[in-house]
């Protein structure tokens, strides 16, 4: 399976303590300084939007958006370009470049993201469709880049079967793990592949 256009979120541990009208200046910044690995060319500001996509930081080859969705402040990545590769290097290569992001804004903005959950989307319909048969076929990868992300630490993995949706995973673990715990995990992932 070709999976594409892969979205990660990681939640807010602190999200009462941040206020979004901030950040608009602060990716106005990352534009400047190219601080990440994609090109990076403006920032939208959706604050009027209840639940919505918050600010984004538009970039050629992905979007990065505080992102207020179904009430839950976090960081999304939002990989528009296509990837060569397989899916564990696709995942390998979104998550790194969500928790990139994510350190950047715990060191230089006093923001918290909980590593215990990630939320992973695959924005393509026409690729991976959410229907019954997907979950079954994406489980094993899943599992073994989450296993390996995690450092085997249980977690759970909870499908959202809703067909009108993407298909949507939520990962949570009951350990505490940090951003910085998460980047090591897939710098010894990258070791030993």
């Amino acid at each position: 399976m070709n999976v594409q256009h892969i979205n990660i979120k990681i939640y807010l541990d602190n999200p009462d303590t941040v206020n979004l009208a901030d950040f608009g200046a602060v990716f106005n910044s990352w534009i400047q300084q190219q601080r990440l690995d994609e090109l990076l060319i403006d920032v939208a500001d959706y604050l009027h939007v209840h639940n919505g996509p918050g600010i984004m930081l538009i970039g050629h080859e992905a979007d990065y958006s505080l992102d207020n969705r179904a009430g839950r402040l976090g960081l999304l990545y939002n990989r528009k370009a296509q990837l060569d590769g397989t899916t564990q290097e696709k995942l390998t290569q979104s998550v790194r470049a969500t928790l990139i992001a994510a350190q950047i804004l715990e060191k230089e903005n006093g923001l918290k993201f909980k590593g215990s959950e990630v939320q992973v989307i695959i924005n393509d319909r026409l690729l991976v469709p959410n229907t019954p048969e997907i979950p079954d076929s994406l489980e094993p990868e899943l599992k073994s880049f989450f296993g390996r992300l995690y450092a085997e630490a249980s977690y759970v993995l909870t499908h959202n079967a809703d067909p009108r949706e993407r298909f949507t995973v939520n990962v949570k673990t009951g350990s505490s793990i940090d951003v910085d715990t998460l980047l090591r995990n897939l710098s010894v992932e990258a070791d030993h592949a």
